[in-house]
């Protein structure tokens, strides 16, 4: 069995960087640390895994996708629950039913409200690619001769994908919005598993939570609580996650406390 694996959440320009499309504030500082971290450990990391979100432009989470009753696109950050869109407050421009399945899912299994995004990380485009500083890290820790791995997400317009292992959702025979068992069972070959990314608030929460049917690999988790930052105003989503995932037995800790 390997030692350590860094599983690194969707440190993006859109995310990482002020211009970015939904930067996070402190997000920027982040990236920083866990640069400094891999170079410094970069002996000590048997792999690095980095996640990527990626989205369509018409996404269900992007302004485009809805209209209200006078043809209006709703702002970023607005909510839109079940009940508005039954009574005509807003209006998705395709698939109603299927949207409305997918409202009726995220309030019947305890998902995160639906939310609109800014367009962000869209599929090609500059600020989908893995930011510079985290990028020139990885580069410099596999040119010794290792191999780095990406895990795509988000790519499915008709669901949300915060967490690493499946969307939020997931729609029968679109497997890339299904349980990543490959990756779920990759990560058993690992005595550690280092979590940093953003945003702490949702994608790297719901990665930790969706490993709550596997509480031996919650067990394997040392979170580094200074590589990640909150979407302002969605602070308190995480933290019964992150409690839970302490009392599984996951180690919350930063990037100059953890001994590899």
């Amino acid at each position: 069995m390997m030692k350590t694996a860094l599983f690194i959440i969707d440190m993006q320009n859109d995310f990482c960087l002020p211009p970015g499309a939904l930067y996070v504030p402190g997000a920027e500082q982040d990236t920083e640390r866990l640069s400094r971290f891999i170079k410094h450990n970069a002996s000590k990391l048997d792999s690095i895994i980095l996640t990527q979100d990626n989205h369509q432009v018409m996404d269900i989470a992007h302004p485009g996708f809805w209209r209200d009753s006078v043809g209006k696109r709703p702002q970023p950050f607005t909510g839109i629950s079940l009940e508005e869109v039954e009574q005509g407050v807003w209006n998705p421009r395709f698939e109603r039913e299927q949207v409305l399945e997918y409202l009726k899912a995220l309030d019947s299994q305890g998902e995160y409200p639906h939310t609109i995004w800014p367009e962000h990380c869209l599929m090609g485009s500059e600020g989908a690619a893995i930011t510079p500083s985290i990028m020139q890290a990885v580069r410099e820790w596999a040119i010794d001769g290792r191999f780095y791995r990406l895990v795509v997400k988000g790519t499915n317009p008709f669901t949300e994908h915060f967490g690493a292992f499946r969307a939020n959702v997931p729609i029968a025979f679109a497997p890339e919005t299904q349980m990543n068992m490959a990756l779920l069972d990759e990560l058993t070959h690992y005595q550690r598993i280092v979590v940093a990314g953003e945003a702490r608030s949702h994608c790297v929460a719901n990665t930790i939570r969706q490993l709550f049917d596997y509480p031996e690999l919650v067990a394997k988790l040392y979170i580094l609580n200074d590589c990640m930052s909150n979407v302002p105003g969605f602070e308190q989503l995480a933290e019964p996650i992150f409690n839970r995932a302490a009392q599984f037995g996951a180690t919350l800790t930063s990037s100059t406390r953890i001994q590899l």
